[in-house]
């Protein structure tokens, strides 16, 4: 059995195979900040919503700066060309419609195509962060999560009972099981990870969903 460590690595490196050359992409906390891992540098730019473009993932810890840090606060490096703003700018950026994807994590996913990822009720967290506003000004939302909670419940849902973070519907979901597209108002599962079969994602699916 693969550790959640592996997964997550599986999970990111599939959603990198989605970003096309030249996009603004805006990495969300967890497992989308892995996706830099296996993407070209010089093929996309990595969008920050603390104000810079051209993150790059800091591979040497000579090169470690304490003032380079993404929006979860990890340390990043910066690209050949990169650029700094303050955080209105950057946030102007996004909902002017300049970041062409959005890879978020996600607490659930329902069939609607709303998403959840900002607050467990009854329990003290930050707060939405960028996520509302990534919604809302992305030109795509790519969701990249584990398929099941640590207790094994399924995070693809019928419908959102944590607070939904945006009216938006996200356009794709990536976990370790499969790939769904959000396609004329339903949930399309349009792929199977290695080894997965069709059993399974309906058995730890909640939500209902189409075969393509």
């Amino acid at each position: 059995m693969s550790s959640n460590k592996e997964i997550q690595e599986m999970i990111a490196k599939r959603a990198a195979k989605v970003l096309q050359p030249n996009s603004v992409v805006n990495l969300g906390i967890g497992i989308p900040t892995l996706v830099a891992k296996y993407v070209d540098p010089t093929s996309v730019h990595f969008h920050t919503e603390n104000g810079m473009l051209g993150v790059m993932e800091l591979t040497s810890d000579e090169d470690f700066d304490p003032s380079l840090v993404n929006a979860g606060k990890l340390p990043i490096s910066e690209g050949i060309g990169a650029s700094y703003f303050n955080s209105g700018e950057s946030f102007a950026m996004i909902r002017g419609g300049h970041v062409d994807v959005a890879i978020l994590g996600a607490l659930q996913v329902d069939e609607q195509g709303y998403i959840a990822n900002w607050a467990i009720p009854g329990q003290n967290i930050m707060g939405v962060g960028g996520a509302m506003d990534l919604l809302s000004g992305a030109k795509k939302v790519i969701v990249t999560t584990n398929h099941t909670s640590k207790n094994g419940e399924p995070k693809i849902v019928k419908t959102c009972n944590y607070p939904i973070t945006s009216l938006r519907k996200i356009n794709l979901i990536i976990t370790e099981l499969a790939v769904f597209e959000y396609k004329k108002d339903r949930l399309v599962l349009i792929e199977l990870m290695p080894g997965v079969s069709l059993e399974e994602v309906q058995a730890k699916t909640e939500a209902s969903f189409d075969i393509e």
